[in-house]
């Protein structure tokens, strides 16, 4: 069943141009959760200052071509475009070509998820299946599961699990 999800886009937020875009090969087979471990935000205002600062610091500090991940989403369980879908991003090392990152702003080894943001997710992951643009059968990854970080928290990698309900 497609579940509509309502996704602020680039242009809402304000969102620079990316450098370059690469896209995936085909539907990702993995998603790949993270946190922003910054301070939450739970308003449009908040969230918007938040995305154009992540993706300053992504861009010129750590040299990505955009914001690293393809989705964020507030504390209230507003989702932000990032990369979109279907672009390879910069959110895994050496496990991006495959999968789609998803970024819960906040710290999670503090804060717990809230319900708004987890159901967010939920639409989110049944709406790219329906799209195409996410296998049926996805694999779901905390981000401590491909390299050694402590993201996506304690608190959010425990809920992951609710992340796979339908």
């Amino acid at each position: 069943m497609d579940q509509k999800v309502n996704i602020v886009s680039r242009l809402q937020w304000g969102a620079a141009t990316p450098r370059q875009k690469e896209t995936l090969k085909g539907p990702a087979q993995r998603v790949v959760i993270h946190h922003t471990a910054l301070p939450s935000c739970k308003g449009p205002k908040e969230c918007t200052e938040s995305l154009i600062s992540i993706q300053r610091v992504h861009m010129t500090e750590r040299r990505f071509d955009d914001i690293g991940y393809n989705f964020l989403i507030g504390g209230d369980g507003t989702v932000y475009e990032g990369r979109g879908w279907g672009v390879i991003g910069a959110h895994a090392k050496g496990n991006n070509d495959d999968s789609l990152g998803i970024a819960f702003m906040g710290n999670f080894n503090y804060d717990t998820p809230s319900t708004g943001a987890i159901s967010s997710v939920r639409q989110l992951l049944c709406s790219g299946v329906s799209q195409g643009f996410l296998q049926p059968e996805f694999v779901l990854f905390g981000h401590r599961d491909l390299g050694s970080t402590e993201c996506p928290g304690g608190k959010l990698y425990a809920a992951l699990p609710q992340l796979r309900g339908t």
